[in-house]
């Protein structure tokens, strides 16, 4: 699996729990996040990359896009690309939306790159199409996660800003439609107010793999001992430091990958 950066491991924490018997390799591109801003077309180059690197070096048996922008870039021609199953976060996460709502007034936030591709929103019109939906990019958000920077003045402030429109439209539930958004779930939800349900696709894209895994008969049978590595292409003391405070003493070291 992989991701931008640190946001992917709310997905590996939730698939570590589920599938404790599974190894999991885990990629961080900290040397060219933030994915958000970006062209698409970059970003699914950039995806294509390291899903080569991860199938061919590791011979992963399954593929997980741990980041909505790369979901959004290049889902569909990484399944069209490699013989492995590819799982994204985008269609988890709106299902989750649908299904949790009551009154049909629903928002999605996101980076530029997610919500002004209009995933989210097609991912959603295809789960039902009476909900009221407002989709906010979040610039910004992310980079306060990157720096482990979640409860400060500043994320408040900005989070105030960007989440008004949201507010404004009374929406009752909230899909955190990047995987870094839920260390700053605690923030966001003062903003919201207690009333606004928060779902975070990571935990529906982890339920997702297992029965994908089950259904397909690639799931072990053992139920521990799964070995998880970490690769970074940034800096590595950064990535083994912030990310041990995000996952948990799983990630005891990571190495450094070098693009050419």
């Amino acid at each position: 699996m992989f991701d931008s950066g640190f946001g992917g491991l709310t997905v590996a924490r939730a698939l570590i729990d589920l599938l404790p018997g599974e190894d999991l390799v885990y990629l961080g591109d900290t040397a060219r996040y933030p994915y958000g801003p970006r062209p698409l077309e970059e970003v699914a180059g950039f995806a294509e990359q390291i899903a080569e690197l991860l199938v061919h070096r590791w011979n992963v048996k399954l593929l997980v896009v741990a980041c909505n922008t790369a979901t959004a870039a290049a889902l569909e021609s990484l399944r069209d690309h490699f013989d492995v199953p590819v799982v994204g976060v985008i269609e988890p996460g709106a299902r989750a939306l649908v299904e949790a709502t009551e009154t049909g007034r629903v928002a999605v936030i996101g980076t530029i790159g997610t919500i002004d591709s209009g995933a989210y929103q097609r991912a959603a019109a295809a789960v039902s199409e009476d909900l009221d939906l407002v989709a906010l990019a979040c610039p910004g958000l992310v980079e306060f996660v990157e720096r482990g920077e979640f409860a400060s003045e500043q994320v408040r402030l900005l989070a105030q800003r960007l989440l008004q429109p949201a507010v404004d439209a009374k929406v009752d539930t909230m899909l955190l439609g990047c995987t870094h958004y839920p260390y700053l779930a605690r923030t966001i939800g003062d903003v919201m107010g207690r009333d606004v349900v928060l779902v975070s696709s990571a935990d529906e894209t982890a339920f997702d793999v297992r029965r994908l895994m089950l259904d397909t008969g690639l799931a072990r049978e053992r139920r521990s001992g799964g070995r998880a590595t970490f690769v970074t292409t940034g800096d590595v003391n950064w990535f083994e430091e912030l990310g041990r405070k995000l996952l948990g003493p799983e990630l005891d070291r990571a190495e450094r990958i070098h693009w050419p």
